[in-house]
């Protein structure tokens, strides 16, 4: 069942989130902690609920003033998605997405905005899967003024 996240999800949620985003795992706690105590409508948060207290996905959601290929100065930006690998290539992300959608629609933004490193594939075909097209490819860069 895809549903928004609460703070009963807080250790499910945790887990998720240090396997999609193991470089920055320290982080994660007080991100969290953030999330259930801001009060705003920009940022939205839906899981997949396996039932007894587990979770097998999520996907982070903000409204952003600006989006590679968007005509809008309001976008709703898929910030993370993630689905264990036992629950992968069952529609989950798919179902994710959907309740995304409905709720940037709700808070009236019209179009939506991800994006994916160059060389994770699945990522790449899951978005093209929910509608998303291809707008840009860009190389980052990096330079220690150390």
């Amino acid at each position: 069942m895809i549903r928004p996240v609460t703070t009963v999800d807080e250790a499910e949620w945790l887990r998720m989130r240090c396997l999609l985003w193991a470089d920055s795992s320290n982080e994660h706690p007080q991100e969290i902690r953030a999330f259930y105590q801001k009060q705003t409508s920009d940022l939205e948060t839906f899981v997949y609920d396996r039932g007894d207290g587990k979770l097998g996905g999520f996907l982070e959601s903000r409204i952003r003033d600006y989006a590679e290929g968007c005509d809008s100065d309001r976008v709703a930006y898929v910030e993370g998605l993630y689905v264990d690998e036992d629950l992968r290539r069952q529609g989950i992300a798919s179902q994710l997405m959907h309740a995304a959608e409905q709720w940037a629609r709700s808070q009236g933004i019209v179009e939506m905005a991800s994006d994916c490193l160059i060389d994770n594939q699945i990522s790449y075909r899951t978005h093209l899967a929910n509608g998303f097209e291809e707008v840009e490819r860009i190389i980052c860069f990096r330079k220690s003024l150390l």
